[in-house]
C-alpha cells in the first residue's frame, strides 16, 4: 500500500532582495496579500491536501515567520472580551499545533535542491511535499490536493507543471516528454533553466512537488548547475535516469509568481475581485481607473 503524503518542506531561507526595502525588517513570506501572508496561502492548501506536519527551511532573521504561528494569548483576549468572535475564529487558523511544525536553518544560500536536503533527517524514509510559498496558485481545488490524489495511482516523483512561453524557459525547470494522458505527463528528462533553444518543451515546473525519500538521497552526488546552486530538478533527474517514474501534472488553477513585484500586484487584483465583502468597492475603482487612463490616452 502506498503511504500517504503527510508531510511538507516549506522552503523560505530567501531574502527576497527584489521586494527591498520592505523585507529589510520583515520576511517575504510574511508579506500580504490582500489580508493574508503569502505562506498561510501555502499553509492552507497544505491542510487541505492532508499535511499534518510542516518543515521550515529558513534563514537568520525570520523571526516573524516563526511568530506568525504561534498563539497570541493577549490578543486573543482582547478579541474574545470585545466580542469579535469572527477575528478570532480567523486568527485561530493561523495557529499551529505544538510539534506539527518545525525550523531548519540553510545557512548557506547553496539553492533550492540545498535547501530541500536540509531537512533529510525530518523526512526519513517517507515521501513528502515541497510547496514553494513564492507560487500563489488560484484554483477551485487546491493543486496540492489536486496532485496528491493524482499521486496515489502513480506514485514516485511528480511535480507541477504549466505552459509558459518559450522565450520564459531558461527562468524554469522544464520537462522532457514522454507521453501525455490527460493531465498527467510521464516525463522523460528535465532541465534545470535552458537556453530557449534548447528547451526540450514549453512545460515548466511550478512550485509544488511530491517527491520520494530517494531524492533526498540523490542530492550528494548532484553537482551544482544552474547559477552555481544545488538544483532540485536536477536531483529528480536523476530519478529518471534509475528508471523510476517521475511524472508532470498539468494542473489546474492560475498561478501567481509572487517572488515578482508584478506577479504579486496581479495576485492582489486577482484575489481582492475574488472577494464578496471588496468585489464591487475594488472593481469599480479598478473601472474608474481604467476610464481615466483611456482619456489620458
Amino acid at each position: 500500500m502506498r503511504r500517504k503524503v503527510t508531510k511538507a518542506i516549506f522552503p523560505v531561507a530567501g531574502l527576497g532582495t527584489r521586494f527591498l526595502p520592505a523585507t529589510k525588517s520583515i520576511p517575504k513570506e510574511i508579506m500580504t496579500l490582500v489580508d493574508r501572508p503569502l505562506i498561510q496561502y501555502a499553509i492552507d492548501e497544505a491542510r487541505a491536501a492532508g499535511i499534518k506536519e510542516f518543515i521550515f527551511v529558513t534563514s537568520r532573521g525570520k523571526g516573524a515567520l516563526e511568530d506568525y504561528f504561534d498563539i497570541n494569548p493577549v490578543l486573543e483576549s482582547a478579541l474574545e472580551k470585545a466580542g469579535k468572535t469572527a477575528l478570532l475564529d480567523i486568527l485561530k487558523t493561523t495557529n499551529m499545533e505544538s510539534g506539527a511544525i518545525a525550523y531548519i536553518r540553510q545557512h548557506k544560500a547553496l539553492g533550492l535542491g540545498h535547501a530541500v536536503w536540509c531537512a533529510r533527517r525530518l523526512i526519513a524514509n517517507e515521501p513528502f511535499a515541497v510547496i514553494l510559498p513564492d507560487d500563489v496558485i488560484e484554483a477551485e481545488t487546491p493543486v496540492l490536493k489536486q496532485m496528491v490524489e493524482a499521486y496515489a495511482e502513480t506514485g514516485g516523483a511528480m511535480v507541477a507543471a504549466m505552459e509558459v512561453a518559450r522565450e520564459k524557459t531558461s527562468s524554469y525547470g522544464v520537462l522532457d516528454i514522454a507521453e501525455e494522458n490527460g493531465r498527467l505527463l510521464k516525463a522523460k528528462g528535465m532541465v534545470e533553466k535552458p537556453k530557449p533553444e534548447d528547451a526540450p518543451s514549453n512545460l515548466a515546473v511550478i512550485g509544488r512537488y511530491i517527491l520520494p525519500p530517494q531524492v533526498l538521497r540523490n542530492m550528494p552526488n548532484v553537482r551544482k548547475g544552474a547559477g552555481g546552486e544545488i538544483q532540485l530538478t536536477d536531483a529528480i533527474a536523476a530519478e529518471i535516469s534509475h528508471g523510476r517514474p517521475v511524472h508532470g501534472y498539468r494542473f489546474e488553477g492560475r498561478r501567481f509568481d509572487c517572488g515578482s513585484k508584478a506577479g504579486f500586484l496581479q495576485a492582489t487584483v486577482a484575489f481582492g475581485l475574488a472577494r464578496e465583502d471588496l468585489r464591487d468597492e475594488f472593481s469599480a475603482y479598478l473601472e474608474q481607473l481604467a476610464a481615466r487612463r483611456h482619456v489620458a490616452e
